[in-house]
């Protein structure tokens, strides 16, 4: 059974950082694709960025700039995701994705950025 647990979300200031994990389990995790998807309030999921399965190719949505990294530790079945300079707009719950398949995806970790 695909497990994928994230954590590390929180409450932060504008322009703070976060460090988001996902602990995967249950398939082979250095075989598959791996992406980070997020969901605000009332509105649809829409896909952050993207990894291979070997962590070498990277690809992020155009509008953020450089600010949010994604890795990946396959010895650790972990995948990450830091945030950097988050904007109030940012504020949603994420989630990693098997294969970014939307479908596939943990219970996700909230993300709130206020002052």
């Amino acid at each position: 059974e695909v497990q994928l647990v994230e954590s590390g979300g929180g409450l932060v200031q504008p322009g703070g950082s976060l460090r988001l994990s996902c602990a995967a389990s249950g398939f082979i995790f250095s075989s598959s694709a791996m992406c980070w998807i997020r969901q605000a309030a009332g509105k649809g999921f829409e896909w952050v960025s993207g990894i291979n399965s070997d962590g070498r190719s990277t690809n992020y949505l155009t509008s953020l700039k450089g600010r949010f990294t994604i890795s990946r530790d396959n010895a650790k079945n972990t995948l990450y995701l830091q945030l950097n300079s988050l904007q109030t707009e940012e504020t949603a719950m994420y989630y990693c994705s098997k294969d970014c398949n939307f479908d596939v995806r943990g219970q996700g970790t909230q993300v709130t950025v206020s002052s």
